[in-house]
């Protein structure tokens, strides 16, 4: 589409005439109160000044204005509505606006001056006034005047005055720096009240009350390791580091948008979109702390409980866990989430641990209905186990011929197989078994705990939408859940 000026009698046209266009200034609502209101005072004063009754009711997405209606060339920045130049002012096509074409650049700086006179001389008359209300003369420390003292003459007098007003303007000057200094604290109180850094700094109960890890040190490590790809303008109105605590919180709480928008003073799409970029930035910059360990690593880190019972050979304990969801709207969905044990809408993890008890794998969301058996050997697990290794699981990972397909062996709980009670050999390697396995509920349950968001209900846009990795947005909560628990103390002790 061409772009043409809306000025009446204005011929410009784009690619024909060597002028710039600029659009019709938008009212900005995602930020702080004053932005909306001076944008929107500077949109209706545009159209007072382009004044033209044919612009009700049309989409002024694609309006223009041209270069040649400002003085400067160009419009002047949001806040600095004394600039000439914030709406256009120059050959307008219309009388209602007066203003001299050799105004410039100097009109403002004229107006600035008269303003910081006008504030010295209300500060001066103020200072005069409070000088006024003081004491009795005699107090000050000045004997008063006697009836037998020569009265003053006029020159006396105007010497007098000159005398007091220069303390009077230094003092309105110390009173401005006072005043100056005051303000910056202010606002370092502000920001210290709002999640910053200084918030947080050597106070660990309230860094593990927020978000989960033990103390300071670690919550800076974390930062440092994503701070590098989050994105920060001088118009953000969070920082970085902020938008690392909102993020955790929100895993740590399972706070909802709304809470988070309140807390932080922002709306809440940019909460949300926050939310999910620092996400996505955490999970490409923290999931290698998921990782499958190598052989000489477990067998330098099995606890003593599991070389009792199977030597160094135990490479995984795995579970499923479950995380609600709020219920689809379309039948198929419903269906596909419909989990038997919770009686609710789910999707389900498949997730194992060491033998120390650190997370070494996380599969994608799998719907709730889903077999335990199916996840384990359709989600890529299967592919980490190397000949010889040992699998501790429930009775409902009936997988021996798949992992025995890859010369490993997996060991589950005995089945009652109709029977009424188990035999001694069977009860005691189910105890066996149990007494080991019951880590990997304790690793979840614990997960759940330190970050509510992947106990649930997380909402339906976090597990239906797929980047381009084929990875919902739950599929990443849920590893960097595991992440930054695996920076932590393992539940197992060696010993």
């Amino acid at each position: 589409m061409g772009k043409t000026c809306l000025i009446v009698g204005c011929v410009a046209r784009g690619g024909r005439d060597p002028r710039s266009f600029f659009r019709l200034p938008a009212v900005i609502e995602n930020q702080c109160e004053k932005t909306k209101t001076l944008s929107t005072q500077r949109r209706l004063l545009w159209l007072n000044r382009i004044s033209r009754a044919d612009l009700g009711g049309l989409n002024l997405t694609h309006a223009r204005v041209c270069s040649a209606h400002f003085l400067t060339g160009k419009p002047a920045q949001l806040f600095d509505s004394d600039n000439p130049d914030w709406a256009p002012s120059v050959s307008l096509g219309h009388t209602k606006v007066k203003l001299a074409k050799k105004a410039s650049a100097v009109r403002k700086v004229r107006i600035q001056r008269r303003s910081k006179k006008r504030r010295m001389y209300e500060a001066a008359e103020s200072l005069l006034q409070m000088s006024q209300c003081l004491g009795p003369p005699d107090e000050s420390g000045i004997e008063p005047l006697s009836d037998d003292d020569p009265p003053t003459d006029e020159p006396n007098t105007i010497q007098c005055q000159t005398d007091i007003t220069l303390p009077l303007m230094d003092g309105m000057q110390c009173e401005i720096k006072c005043l100056t200094q005051e303000n910056m604290d202010l606002r370092k109180s502000v920001q210290n009240s709002t999640y910053s850094e200084e918030t947080f700094k050597g106070d660990n109960e309230r860094v593990k009350c927020y978000t989960g890890l033990p103390d300071f040190t670690l919550l800076m490590l974390v930062f440092k390791f994503i701070s590098d790809d989050m994105s920060y303008a001088a118009n953000s109105c969070l920082s970085k580091f902020q938008q690392m605590i909102l993020t955790l919180m929100r895993l740590r709480l399972n706070l909802s948008i709304q809470d988070i928008a309140y807390r932080f003073n922002i709306s809440c799409p940019t909460a949300s979109r926050i939310f999910v970029a620092v996400i996505n930035i955490m999970y490409h910059n923290l999931g290698w702390l998921v990782k499958w360990p190598t052989r000489y690593v477990l067998i330098e880190s099995t606890p003593t409980d599991f070389r009792k019972q199977y030597g160094v050979h135990v490479s995984a304990i795995i579970d499923c866990f479950e995380v609600f969801t709020d219920r689809p709207t379309g039948l198929m969905p419903q269906a596909q989430t419909r989990s038997n044990n919770k009686h609710h809408n789910t999707v389900k993890f498949l997730m194992a641990i060491c033998p120390q008890g650190s997370v070494t794998y996380i599969s994608k969301a799998w719907g709730g209905h889903v077999s335990d058996k199916y996840i384990t050997e359709n989600s890529g697990f299967l592919n980490h186990i190397l000949p010889g290794d040992i699998i501790l699981a429930d009775r409902g990972f009936d997988i021996k011929d798949s992992v025995g397909a890859m010369q490993a062996a997996v060991t589950i709980t005995a089945f009652i197989k109709g029977e009424k009670r188990l035999s001694m050999a069977e009860f005691i390697e189910t105890r066996k078994i149990a007494h080991l396995r019951i880590h990997v509920e304790r690793v979840i349950d614990c997960i759940k705990q330190r970050y509510s968001m992947v106990g649930g209900p997380v909402p339906l846009d976090y597990v239906q939408n797929l980047d381009q990795d084929g990875l919902t947005v739950l599929d990443k909560i849920t590893k960097v859940c595991c992440s930054l628990y695996n920076l932590g103390d393992g539940i197992v002790s060696f010993h």
